[in-house]
């Protein structure tokens, strides 16, 4: 059994989500995801963005959902805000909103300047600038402890792929500047906006940053799924951290989410919340988060935005585990995605399928499993090992 990192997930659906989607959604339908979302046992939700409503008109009536959602006590509901303008009018709501700080005061810019151009309408330079202000800001605080970080980590849509080097090169010009007034560095953060992330890539990143500064045991990562390999990027990043680390990771249900800036628009997405909670279960790290209820969330989302989304676990649902949700083995042919849905919705969801069967199914293994006895017993056992029609040598 691995020693998986210490994982914080948060729950982006409401702002990455539904920052791509029609502008037109109401009110209602957020407050109603947002308060379903509060009930699946996600501890960390980010409600929209306090933005420019010329620029995100998805976000213009982000006051109304923030005084009429129905907090839960125990969840921690922030949302994105981009200036002092934005904080301000978030801090009106808080609470229930909890103006996020980063815990460490942090260099960080964007490896690719046309995408923050783009974004932000500032350059990398702009950014860089900031940088001595921060630190001599952490000086007058008397702050001990530091972080790093960069976006666009591993490449761009528009200046293409960055190797891994470049990536370290920044992370040393910044850590430096820590070194320099003795502000110990304590975390790395890595954001992926255009979806260059690859498993060997973020495995190499986390295991440099480790082997580099083993001071270093906070990791977060933003990262894009246009690719599809947000998800694998994660599990990587897990691999290569210990217990004593750890890890920050964002999602979203059904991976919606997407970026006008970027260039691929909703099909950017995010690695999909009940994909990742799933596997992380599976793992044996408790999310804390009940999966059937988050599944019902991202129906839901699907009803509100009128088209399905691009998670699995939601279609196909967990894995049976139990004898309970074994399914039926005389189930009819099951072709469609409702029917698929039979998970949830029980027999009546295939009903009238083709059935091609002459005779009911039965199998010596399903009889096992349904008395509480493994399908398979293990290699000192009998089942199936011994049985007289398992061949075998005298």
């Amino acid at each position: 059994m691995a020693d998986w990192p210490k994982v914080l997930y948060k729950e982006e659906g409401m702002r990455e989500g539904m920052q791509i989607e029609d502008a037109e959604i109401s009110v209602e339908d957020k407050v109603e995801l947002l308060d379903a979302l509060s009930e699946t046992g996600l501890k960390n939700i980010v409600v929209g963005s306090f933005v420019s409503p010329k620029w995100t008109p998805q976000m213009v009536r982000i006051d109304e959902i923030v005084t009429q959602f129905t907090p839960k006590p125990g969840v921690t509901y922030t949302a994105l805000a981009l200036n002092s303008r934005g904080v301000e009018r978030a801090r009106a709501y808080s609470p229930p909103l909890t103006i996020e700080r980063d815990k460490y005061p942090r260099l960080n810019c964007h490896m690719c300047d046309v995408f923050v151009r783009r974004n932000t309408n500032r350059t990398q330079m702009q950014e860089m600038e900031r940088w001595p202000q921060i630190i001599v800001q952490a000086q007058e605080l008397n702050i001990k402890e530091a972080g790093i970080g960069c976006n666009a980590s591993w490449g761009s849509n528009f200046l293409g792929g960055f190797p891994v080097d470049n990536l370290m090169t920044l992370f040393e010009k910044q850590h430096s500047m820590w070194d320099e007034v003795g502000i110990k560095v304590r975390s790395v953060s890595m954001g992926d906006p255009m979806s260059h992330c690859t498993p060997a890539k973020v495995e190499e990143s986390v295991y440099r940053v480790k082997e580099r500064w083993p001071d270093i045991d906070h990791i977060r990562l933003h990262l894009h799924n246009g690719r599809n390999m947000a998800i694998a990027s994660a599990y990587a990043a897990m691999r290569t951290l210990g217990p004593d680390d750890t890890l920050e990771l964002d999602g979203t249900i059904g991976g919606m989410g997407g970026c006008p800036y970027c260039g691929n628009g909703r099909a950017t997405g995010m690695a999909p919340t009940e994909d990742l909670l799933h596997m992380m279960d599976d793992m044996g790290i408790d999310t804390g988060v009940d999966i059937d209820k988050l599944i019902d969330t991202v129906w839901m989302a699907e009803r509100i935005i009128g088209r399905d989304l691009y998670g699995h676990v939601s279609k196909a649902g967990p894995r049976p585990k139990t004898v309970d949700q074994l399914y039926d083995i005389n189930a009819p042919f099951i072709e469609t995605m409702e029917q698929a849905k039979h998970f949830k919705k029980g027999p009546g969801a295939y009903e009238g399928g083709i059935y091609p069967y002459s005779e009911p199914i039965i199998s010596p293994y399903r009889e096992r499993v349904e008395k509480g006895l493994p399908a398979y017993d293990d290699a000192n056992g009998d089942f199936p090992w011994k049985e007289d029609w398992f061949p075998a040598k005298d």
